[in-house]
């Protein structure tokens, strides 16, 4: 087993409200975020972790939430030159901070590149006022140009648009029609990907009335055909980017890489070569429980069972458009192919995957039915 490349997550749990279909670890902020205590326990969180760093430096760091954009550029400023004197950067880290364009102010992007963010992910979600109501933003069609335009302004090395389709009641006319408008903010990066209802939502309670199959089937495959129109390059399932500006940060989840999680309910994956070791790691979700210095940030943690570590590693690998390479499977998982020969050979059969000497590659019919592919490594 080896080591892969490091990131780092860090998670921002305020927002200011909750939107309907989100099921990430989010909080509706309450008076003032406690900026300044947030990123000191931040701090104390990274130092009890950096055992797990391994003499790695990081190659990437995604700052989600949340809002994440809700928090000032001087408090990224001191917390990024504070990881980086603890752990160390590439010289061509990349840096992203999510942005929600209803909180993003005159200039604010200049501030997180001064900080040290070179890359801006802005969750536009739709670009049509009927959807963005019934999602719960906050912002409309204006901000999310705004945001897109200082985006270009900022002096920032990427930045990416997030989009949903399969929005309730959305034509195919409506998802190409947000999708045109979103291109035509020329971001480098799309992220475009369908709405799902997830348990332990308000749309998980109150369903919306979402487009029929054949409709969402129509939506993706003219979608993609107009993004490959305009030169975005499909690298995984939701990801779309102009040359050069794949997000680095998401290739190394896919790609089996390890990351350190830190903040509100933030997960981590560690590689442990010397224990034959894959760890997996949760921290406390609520701000309150967060912040209280009588307990640890760590709320629970595991190690993967050889036996799921296929399932594991597919689940990322197969989400790309490129092929998975077998010699990272045998060093990143500490198993040999031998190990899942059964089930590959029963996915070749089925004209899932295309097998290689030294890899396989996700055929199109395995990327349509994924979870079926997934299956066999259960």
């Amino acid at each position: 087993m080896k080591l892969p490349p490091l990131s780092l997550y860090v998670h921002v749990p305020w927002c200011v409200q909750k939107c309907p279909y989100c099921d990430f670890n989010s909080h509706g902020k309450k008076g003032d975020i406690p900026e300044t205590e947030y990123i000191q326990h931040l701090l104390h969180d990274i130092k009890a972790d950096l055992h797990y760093v391994q003499g790695r430096k990081l190659s990437s760091i995604f700052i989600g939430g949340g809002t994440p954009s809700l928090l000032s550029g001087e408090a990224y400023r001191y917390l990024l030159s504070e990881i980086e004197a603890l752990i160390g950067f590439e010289d061509d880290i990349e840096v992203t901070l999510e942005a929600n364009p209803g909180t993003v102010e005159t200039d604010r992007f200049k501030h997180y590149v001064a900080a040290g963010i070179n890359r801006i992910s802005i969750g536009v979600q739709s670009l049509q006022q009927e959807k963005l109501t019934q999602l719960g933003r906050i912002h409309g069609e204006q901000e999310a140009l705004n945001a897109a335009q200082e985006a270009h302004q900022a002096g920032l090395n990427s930045f990416n648009l997030d989009l949903m389709h399969g929005l309730p009641n959305q034509s195919v006319s409506d998802a190409l029609s947000d999708l045109e408008k979103a291109i035509a903010m020329a971001p480098p990066h799309l992220s475009w990907y369908q709405l799902t209802i997830e348990p332990n939502t308000q749309f998980a309670s109150k369903p919306p009335v979402l487009p029929e199959d054949e409709t969402l089937w129509d939506i993706q495959e003219q979608g993609q055909a107009l993004l490959a129109e305009h030169g975005y390059q499909q690298y995984e399932i939701s990801g779309y980017a102009k040359a050069g500006f794949q997000c680095r940060h998401n290739l190394n989840y896919w790609q089996f890489g390890d990351y350190l999680g830190i903040g509100c309910g933030a997960h981590g994956k560690i590689t442990l070569p010397e224990q034959q070791q894959i760890l997996r790691t949760v921290k406390v979700k609520h701000p309150r429980g967060y912040m209280d210095l009588s307990k640890p940030y760590l709320y629970e943690q595991w190690h993967v069972a050889s036996d799921d570590r296929p399932f594991e590693f597919f689940m990322n690998v197969f989400r790309l458009k490129t092929a998975a390479s077998k010699q990272q499977f045998i060093d990143y998982t500490g198993l040999e192919l031998s190990a899942i020969a059964t089930q590959i050979a029963e996915a070749v059969d089925k004209g899932l995957i295309e097998e290689t000497n030294g890899s396989w590659l996700v055929t199109n019919k395995g990327h349509r039915y994924l979870n079926d592919l997934l299956e066999l490594f259960v």
